[in-house]
């Protein structure tokens, strides 16, 4: 089948997702387009399986914003008409699925019938998709694909209490690739980071305030101080300096590794102990699972879709929003005993092959061949 696939190509969850499953479809003999406004991050290598078509936006003075939504509905028409292609896929919500179905409505007055289905990760409806300038595009957009799929049980609830959606939304959770993980590093250069006694603890976000970093920073603080150890704070965004000044004010400065954004997120998690992800909501708890499939075991808000991840007392704990001193607790259980550390870290990575990709790709593909034997049914 010649799918394409829209996603944001940045190192937010849905275009990682997007990326890795095209990736794992091209392998499994299907034809991929991602079309983009640049090659998605996690896109390493084209091949005669995969292939990249990058939307250009002409920059007109006559646009305070230029028209991103225009471009991409004319690339997607041309690209659908230039390669045959069977099925469109757009994952998030915004502007995805609603250049797509103007992109579907130009077709059609060609004649041609692309089914789409659109993927929802989280954002897309839980912030920007309700605000109310975006709700009636957004809620027409849904509702106007030929499937919709949420990554998670919480997420689809959560887009069934917030928009008048009119046909079933079916849940496919977002995966892991757990071939990738089968081989450890040999030295994963874990002095460079922590000295031989001490625990090191990671987080890995886009440093948003609904990851709530203050809360990460106050939970270390707690920890080491009955336990030696470093917290490793990976990725960028706007609580990154705020997280900076806490830590100088909590005189653990020396103590927090701040490492920016990173290529290499499996090297990180293979020197680490434990992972803290305190959010406000995760739609499903992306960084949550890689961490786990690293046998890093989670200590987690109970949220959103973490729960449907992390498994309370056994790839680690979960604990109420903002819960700081509960948080540190739990932690300091799985960190202070060597052997409890490991059966965490072991349990952490069975609980993650539950999600491995090979058992995920083909529900997509099973709904891809109803959307495309059904193409023709509103013709």
């Amino acid at each position: 089948m010649k799918i394409a696939i829209v996603c944001y190509p940045t190192f937010g969850g849905s275009g990682v997702v997007a990326t890795e499953l095209g990736i794992a479809l091209a392998n499994r003999g299907h034809e991929i387009h991602f079309i983009t406004y640049k090659q998605p991050v996690r896109l390493e290598l084209l091949s005669n399986k995969i292939f990249f078509h990058e939307v250009h936006v002409p920059e007109y003075p006559l646009f305070h914003y230029q028209p991103y939504e225009l471009a991409l509905s004319s690339k997607l028409v041309d690209t659908i008409k230039l390669h045959k292609i069977d099925l469109l896929h757009v994952h998030y919500a915004i502007p995805h699925a609603y250049a797509g179905y103007m992109a579907k409505k130009m077709l059609e007055e060609e004649g041609i019938y692309v089914p789409m289905i659109t993927t929802l990760h989280g954002t897309d409806i839980t912030l920007v998709g309700k605000h109310p300038f975006y709700k009636p595009a957004v809620t027409f957009s849904i509702n106007q694909s030929d499937v919709v799929t949420s990554v998670s049980e919480s997420l689809k609830q959560g887009t069934l209490d917030t928009f008048d959606i009119k046909g079933e939304i079916e849940v496919i959770p977002n995966f892991i690739d757990a071939k990738k993980y089968s081989t450890s590093f040999t030295d994963c250069q874990r002095s460079n980071m922590a000295t031989e006694g001490e625990r090191i603890v990671t987080h890995i976000s886009n440093f948003r305030k609904v990851k709530r970093i203050p809360d990460v920073v106050k939970i270390f603080s707690k920890i080491q101080l009955q336990i030696p150890s470093k917290l490793i704070m990976v990725g960028e965004g706007p609580e990154k300096e705020g997280a900076e000044r806490l830590c100088e004010e909590l005189g653990i400065a020396d103590k927090v590794i701040f490492l920016g954004n990173s290529n290499e997120i499996d090297k990180i998690l293979c020197f680490s102990d434990l992972f803290l992800l305190p959010s406000e909501t995760e739609s499903f708890g992306l960084a949550a699972l890689e961490a786990m499939i690293n046998k890093v075991p989670v200590i987690s808000s109970n949220a959103g879709g973490i729960p449907e991840v992390n498994t309370e007392g056994v790839s680690g704990f979960l604990s109420d929003v903002g819960d700081i001193n509960d948080m540190a607790a739990k932690a300091i259980t799985i960190l202070k005993n060597d052997n409890v550390l490991e059966r965490f870290k072991l349990n952490a990575l069975k609980e993650a092959q539950r999600f491995d990709i090979q058992k995920v790709v083909p529900l997509y593909e099973e709904v891809y061949e109803r959307a495309y034997k059904g193409r023709f049914k509103n013709v």
